[in-house]
């Protein structure tokens, strides 16, 4: 018996060492607070709430699919701008910027801030990476992630929204790292896990209710 394993040859692993994390942000990192709470004072009782709801999902949907054209404090109030006027037209209300910005609330997830630690002591680079626009980082500031963070990338630096792979290949820039070294963790397999697969990167999908990879950040550190 003790000598069973004699002549048994172990393969070396070929798995390379994690260098770098990246994060999608919006669903990953940080939850957005349902606009319609705090617009609902703005637009007054006279305006339905199933009406209200729809329109600030067709805003999100909206500025979803232009966030990368918010490159610079003029091009983003210009979107901002399009995006009060869509909710105007579709309430039959007047919103204002000021009204539709004071809506926009985020939060970090619980299990972000430790994660994000755990992973920082272990000497990985960690980037956020998602489709927003040029206020990414005063939005990981306020919500007390950016510090530990070493950098962020959105669509609008990169010029392109995922799945493109251009906000991950410069994501790997920042890094100085090579994909095959990379791992990225996002919440929908249309953005994150095929822009990641496009720039040759791993991809773990995050569903806090379950069906993902994994549902909680605190499990990417088993995974890396």
């Amino acid at each position: 018996m003790g000598n069973m394993a004699v002549g048994l040859v172990t393969e070396p692993s070929t798995k390379s060492p994690t260098e770098a994390v990246f994060f999608d942000v919006l669903g990953t990192l940080v939850e957005l607070e349902p606009p319609w709470l705090t617009l609902r004072e703005a637009v007054g009782d006279d305006v339905p709430e199933e009406k209200l709801i729809r329109a600030v999902k067709l805003e999100m949907a909206y500025y979803k699919e232009h966030s990368h054209e918010g490159r610079d404090p003029a091009s983003l109030a210009e979107l901002r701008g399009r995006c009060a006027e869509l909710l105007t037209r579709e309430l039959g209300v007047e919103v204002t910027l000021d009204e539709l910005i004071a809506a926009i609330r985020f939060h970090p997830y619980p299990d972000a801030a430790p994660a994000l630690a755990a992973l920082r002591g272990r000497g990985l680079r960690l980037v956020a990476v998602s489709n927003w626009d040029s206020s990414l980082t005063a939005v990981l500031d306020r919500c007390g992630l950016a510090e530990a963070l070493d950098g962020a990338v959105s669509s609008a630096e990169a010029g392109a929204s995922k799945p493109d792979p251009a906000v991950f290949l410069r994501a790997l820039e920042l890094a100085g790292c090579e994909p095959e070294r990379a791992l990225h963790v996002g919440d929908t397999p249309e953005e994150d896990a095929a822009g990641a697969a496009a720039a040759g990167i791993r991809c773990l999908i995050v569903d806090r209710k379950g069906g993902g990879d994994i549902a909680s950040l605190a499990e990417v550190e088993g995974r890396l």
